[in-house]
C-alpha cells in the first residue's frame, strides 16, 4: 500500500515538473519567435529596397537573328542541298531571343552577355521606365560571356559593383532580370559553391571559375545581375543546366571589372599570354622525370615568338610557382597569368632536369588568332598503336618544320593508347625523352620495357605537342 501511494506520488510530481517545464518552453518559444519574426522582416525589408534600388538599372534586352533557309524539304538529301546552294531559294528568317542586362556607365553602356547578343541584327532595349531604345554591340569576349551593348542615351541609373572575392557559400544573393519576359522578376537564393567550371550551349563551351546559385534563374535572366544583401552587384547570370532544379550560375563580377575598360574603348578583352601548351603532371609522368613527387605544371610546347620562349623556357621544363605562389594544375597556372597586367614581369620557377632556375618573363598580349614514300606498318601490341615513319608528304601536310618522327596508322580499341585519347594522324616526336623517327628506334626502345612500365610519349598534333604517358601492357 505505501509503495502504491509513493509510486503515485512520483507520477503526481512528474507531471507537475513536466508541466512547469513546457510552460518554460512555449514562454522561451514565443520570444524566440518574436526575434526570428523580427530578423525574418528586416531581411524582407532589405530585399524590397535592394529590388528598389537596382531595379531602375536593369534592363530588358529583346534581339532579332536572321538565318538563312530553303522553304523547300526534301527526303533526298541531294536535292536538299541543291536547293539550299542556290540563292534565290534562300529565304531569311527573323530568330527571336530575349535576355538581361544592366547600366554599368551613365552614358548608356549595358553590361550583358555574349550569348544574348551573339550574331544578333536587331538590339532593342528597354528601360525599367518603359522607354525602349536601339542597341549596339561595341565589345564582346566569347571566352568570358560578356558584352557591352551602348544606347544613346545620358544620366541614367547606374548598379554599384561589388568585390565577388569577398563573397562566402551559404551567403544570401539576389537576382534580378527578366525570366520568359516577365519583366523584373526578384529572385533570391544562396551561394552554393565558387569556382566551378560547366560546358554549355550548342558547343559546349567551357566557363571557368564560376558562381553557384540556388536562386531561380531561368531563360531570360541570361545577363541580368547576382546582388548581395549590400545591392552590390557580385555576378553576371550566365547560364543553367536544363531540367535541373535550383542549379544556376554567375560569372564573378571581378572579372567583369577587369575587362570592362577594354570592352568599351578597344571592343575586345586584352589577356596576359605567357605562350605554352600545358598539362597536369601525372605520378606516370613524374616518375619519367625523375619527380620525387607529382608536382607543378607542365610545358608541353612553347609557342614560336612568345614571352616563353624570350625568356628562355622549353618544353619539358615543369613551372612550380609563378611569383611565389605555388600551381600544380594547369587552371592554377592559367589564373595567375590571367591576373597579371599585360607587360608585367612575373619569376617563374621551374624544374628541369631535377634543377630549380628560376626565369623572368614580360607578359604579352595574346595574339587574336591562334597560328602556328611510306614503309611497312609496324604494330606493337604492347602500346596499341600500328605506326610508320614520317614521310617528307606526311610532314608537309601535317606542318612539321622538318621530317621527323612516326605517324600513328592504328589504335586498337580499348588499349591503353585509346584510353589515353591517342588517334590516327597522331605524330610520335620522342618517347621516353628520346627522339624517334625510325622503327628501329622504336621498337628498341619499347622492348626495353616490361609490362606495367610507363612510356611517355611526346605527340605532335594540330601544330602542338602533348606528354602522354603509356602503359606497357601484357602480351598474352
Amino acid at each position: 500500500m505505501f509503495k502504491s501511494c509513493f509510486i503515485l506520488k512520483q507520477k503526481r510530481y512528474f507531471k507537475v515538473v513536466l508541466l512547469a517545464f513546457l510552460l518554460l518552453l512555449s514562454s522561451h518559444s514565443v520570444i524566440f519567435s518574436a526575434e526570428v519574426q523580427s530578423a525574418i522582416q528586416s531581411l524582407s525589408d532589405d530585399i524590397a529596397q535592394i529590388a528598389e534600388k537596382v531595379g531602375p538599372a536593369v534592363v530588358n534586352i529583346d534581339i532579332v537573328r536572321y538565318v538563312e533557309t530553303s522553304p523547300f524539304r526534301f527526303r533526298d538529301p541531294i536535292f536538299e542541298w541543291f536547293f539550299e546552294q542556290r540563292e534565290e531559294f534562300r529565304r531569311r528568317i527573323p530568330q527571336r531571343g530575349a535576355g538581361s542586362g544592366f547600366i554599368v556607365d551613365q552614358k548608356g553602356y549595358i553590361l550583358t552577355n555574349e550569348h544574348v547578343v551573339s550574331r544578333a541584327e536587331e538590339i532593342k532595349v528597354t528601360l525599367s521606365d518603359g522607354r525602349e531604345f536601339k542597341g549596339k554591340v561595341v565589345g564582346s569576349d566569347i571566352t568570358t560571356d560578356m558584352a557591352i551593348v551602348k544606347i544613346e542615351a545620358n544620366n541614367l541609373p547606374v548598379v554599384e559593383l561589388g568585390d565577388s572575392d569577398k563573397l562566402r557559400v551559404g551567403e544570401i544573393v539576389i537576382a534580378i532580370g527578366n525570366p520568359y519576359g516577365l519583366e523584373k522578376t526578384v529572385t533570391m537564393g544562396v551561394v552554393s559553391a565558387k569556382g566551378r567550371n560547366i560546358s554549355a550551349g550548342t558547343e559546349g563551351h567551357e566557363y571557368r571559375n564560376l558562381i553557384q546559385t540556388d536562386t531561380a534563374i531561368n531563360p531570360g535572366n541570361s545577363g541580368g545581375p547576382l546582388l548581395n544583401t549590400k545591392g552590390e552587384v557580385i555576378g553576371i547570370n550566365t547560364a543553367i543546366i536544363p531540367y535541373a532544379q535550383g542549379i544556376g550560375f554567375a560569372i564573378p563580377i571581378n572579372v567583369a571589372k577587369r575587362n570592362l575598360d577594354d570592352l568599351i574603348t578597344l571592343g575586345k578583352v586584352r589577356r596576359a599570354w605567357l605562350g605554352v601548351y600545358i598539362q597536369e603532371v601525372t605520378p606516370e609522368i613524374a616518375e619519367q622525370f625523375n619527380l620525387d613527387k607529382a608536382e607543378g605544371v607542365l610545358i608541353a610546347d612553347v609557342i614560336s615568338g612568345s614571352p616563353a620562349e624570350e625568356s628562355g623556357l622549353s618544353r619539358g621544363d615543369i613551372i612550380l610557382s609563378v611569383n611565389n605562389r605555388t600551381v600544380n594544375k594547369p587552371e592554377e597556372l592559367q589564373d595567375t597569368i590571367r591576373a597579371l597586367q599585360i607587360g608585367d614581369k612575373a619569376t617563374l620557377k621551374v624544374k628541369r632536369d631535377g634543377k630549380e632556375i628560376s626565369f623572368v618573363v614580360k607578359i604579352g598580349e595574346m595574339p587574336t588568332d591562334e597560328t602556328l614514300s611510306t614503309k611497312d606498318k609496324v604494330f606493337t601490341e604492347q602500346t596499341g598503336l600500328k605506326v610508320e615513319e614520317v614521310t617528307p608528304e606526311i610532314a608537309r601536310k601535317a606542318g612539321l618544320n622538318r621530317v621527323t618522327g612516326l605517324i600513328v596508322t592504328e589504335v586498337i580499341p580499348g588499349s591503353s593508347a585509346d584510353d589515353m585519347g591517342l588517334r590516327n594522324g597522331d605524330i610520335i616526336l620522342e618517347a621516353n625523352r628520346q627522339e624517334v623517327s625510325t622503327i628501329a628506334t622504336w621498337e628498341d626502345i619499347i622492348n626495353k620495357l616490361k609490362p606495367g612500365d610507363t612510356v611517355l610519349l611526346l605527340i605532335y598534333r594540330n601544330n602542338r605537342t602533348y606528354y602522354v604517358p603509356l602503359k606497357i601492357a601484357q602480351l598474352e
